[in-house]
């Protein structure tokens, strides 16, 4: 029986940790979390904000995920995407999901991220 996510894994070029660390800490302000070294020496990072983990892996053949995405629910999604924008991200909002306020992003690598608030 499933019983939850525990993670979301996307995929990034080598050498991007730093790029990756600068967005997903600093502009959506994720606290990375140390990975176990025998998966620490394969590369990447893990973040979390509250029970929300991602984690972003290297792959040698790197391509952006431009259309699978996580969906990250957000309090306040108008501040949030400020915040996004003040610290040089692009917010792209979409009216197209009933019940919901959703923008897309996308981090440094070309990944989409969405990010969504139930309208209530």
């Amino acid at each position: 029986m499933l019983t939850g996510v525990d993670h979301v894994q996307l995929a990034a070029p080598p050498g991007s940790e730093d790029r990756l660390r600068a967005y997903y800490a600093g502009v959506l302000g994720m606290a990375e979390i140390p990975k176990p070294p025998v998966l620490a020496a394969r590369g990447g990072c893990w973040f979390r904000a509250g029970t929300v983990q991602l984690h972003l892996g290297i792959e040698d053949d790197f391509r952006p995920a431009e259309k699978a995405h996580p969906g990250l629910r957000v309090t306040d999604i108008e501040t949030y995407a400020a915040r996004l924008r003040a610290r040089g991200g692009e917010v792209t909002w979409d009216a197209d999901l009933p019940g919901h306020r959703r923008f897309y992003s996308h981090d440094p690598v070309g990944n989409r991220l969405e990010f969504l608030e139930p309208v209530v």
